[in-house]
């Protein structure tokens, strides 16, 4: 749905690609690149991709091949990608909307690494927050929840007073997993039923409560 709503949280936890970078052009490239080298269709192989760290996306779309080649050929892959920033930007409204999270307790929970994570958020010309949650920090990936209820505990705010912005079916699932409501940002994000959705940043607005908790203006 296209919602017009108002959530009140204590704390946001912001997703990475898709959500604040727009970095559809780079993930097209690679992973269409490594289909083909497996004799995968690309098209098959982008419905999984999106939201999930690389060795988890592998372990899906080649079930049996063991998981130390999937964490080795992801640990290339990240090299390749963190090297290609060509049509890496900000997701329109992305800007402003982390401007205004100044004071606000917020946390970047992505399936990227650090440098990963570091090289595109420079490329889109954003500010790293300082809570971050990458995929050095958790066992599982997404959908697995531990990412999103990591960041809330370092955040030290119960996972029902966080609200989530993601763009993924797997990291949908996982804020919903972990007991948060979930904010959908961009057309993929409605087919998963999120707790809202909206194109872009352009059509959320932040306002600051004296009690410490946010107002989030959705629509």
């Amino acid at each position: 749905m296209t919602a017009t709503a108002v959530f009140t949280a204590r704390a946001l936890l912001l997703d990475m690609d898709g959500t604040l970078v727009d970095s559809h052009a780079v993930v097209e490239r690679i992973w269409r690149r490594w289909a083909e080298r497996h004799g995968l269709d690309g098209d098959e192989v982008m419905k999984v991709v999106h939201g999930r760290q690389g060795h988890a996306s592998m372990a899906l779309l080649l079930p049996d091949r063991p998981a130390e080649q999937n964490h080795a050929e992801n640990a290339r892959m990240l090299a390749e990608e963190t090297a290609d920033m060509d049509g890496v930007v900000p997701v329109p409204g992305a800007p402003e909307f982390l401007a205004s999270l100044r004071g606000v307790p917020h946390a970047l929970v992505t399936s990227a690494d650090v440098g990963l994570s570091t090289a595109r958020m420079a490329a889109a010309g954003l500010p790293l927050p300082d809570v971050r949650v990458t995929a050095e920090s958790v066992g599982a990936s997404k959908p697995d929840p531990e990412g999103f209820l990591k960041g809330a505990a370092e955040l030290g705010v119960a996972p029902a007073d966080c609200v989530v912005f993601e763009d993924s079916g797997a990291g949908i699932a996982a804020g919903r997993a972990a007991g948060m409501r979930v904010i959908g940002i961009g057309p993929r994000a409605a087919y998963h039923r999120p707790d809202a959705t909206v194109p872009d940043l352009t059509r959320i607005r932040v306002e600051p409560a004296e009690d410490g908790t946010v107002r989030l203006h959705v629509g």
